[in-house]
């Protein structure tokens, strides 16, 4: 029995060290590949350290070949007009769905639902067409409308949230002679910051790490985001890993320092979703 045990705690500690192997790894070959020089990534080993960490020159290539900058700044005007469109729209239809009984309320909930089962890909086709037509094309507003309607997630976190807020509140305001939309901006919205919290540091999140609709509706090149600018360091036969390594070491930076200031508020917020 003892022995039994013994081997299975054995087995588990090796199952630990794989998995710490496994997500550790890419990071390290990350870090280690930034501080390194042409020459010395050329002809060392991927896996060895440098000869320096105080080599910063991959770091300022970054910022003034890639325009690293300009990447940021173009992501964080995306990301804060999609929030504030984000948290608007889903509020407010999180409203309608848990306060007010009306002809097809099932229906229209059943195809917002509907819509987080279709994937992406398979309508790409058409959204492209439709954004092409709208004249949004290699503008911001391309992302921009695509972040704010593809995903109604929002909605569906507002929607747990609302739930269990009492309709006695509304009530009472009606009583005291409130409308509706002052019920909505002075009841309703500040009790769902829970759920705009968490709304906005995963929609923040995803935004930040997407490649695929900045890469395809934002060609020109001063439109590019933290993402797209890894590929101005490589060519049709060769990339700059190192340069590579330097940029996604700086773009990991702000998700990591927000992840472990805020983590508390993600777990909060979907485990207080969930419970409600």
């Amino acid at each position: 029995m003892i022995q039994t045990k013994t081997i299975a705690n054995t087995l588990k500690y090796i199952t630990l060290l794989v998995g710490v192997f496994v997500v550790l790894f890419p990071p390290y070959v990350v870090i280690v590949n930034s501080f390194k020089a042409d020459e010395e990534f050329n002809t060392g080993s991927t896996m060895a350290l440098p000869e320096s960490f105080f080599n910063f020159d991959n770091f300022k290539a970054v910022f003034e070949r890639g325009g690293l900058i300009n990447g940021f700044a173009n992501t964080l005007i995306i990301i804060c007009v999609t929030l504030v469109f984000n948290i608007l729209f889903g509020t407010m239809v999180a409203y309608v769905l848990g306060r007010f009984d009306f002809r097809m309320k099932k229906a229209v909930f059943a195809l917002y639902l509907f819509a987080t089962v279709i994937p992406g890909i398979t309508t790409q086709v058409a959204t492209f067409g439709i954004i092409k037509s709208l004249g949004l094309y290699n503008t911001m507003g391309a992302p921009i409308v695509l972040y704010i309607g593809a995903d109604v997630i929002q909605i569906i976190l507002y929607l747990q949230f609302i739930r269990n807020i009492p309709v006695d509140l509304d009530e009472n305001a009606m009583v005291e002679g409130a409308s509706l939309l002052r019920i909505y901006r002075s009841i309703i919205f500040p009790l769902l910051t829970p759920a705009t919290s968490t709304l906005i540091i995963l929609k923040s999140i995803s935004i930040y790490n997407d490649m695929y609709t900045p890469y395809l509706y934002m060609p020109k090149q001063a439109l590019g985001v933290v993402t797209t600018v890894l590929m101005r360091f490589q060519s049709l036969n060769l990339a700059n890993w190192n340069l590579i390594s330097a940029a996604i070491l700086l773009i990991l930076l702000p998700t990591v320092i927000l992840y472990f200031f805020l983590q508390k508020y993600i777990f909060e917020g979907v485990a207080s979703g969930a419970v409600k």
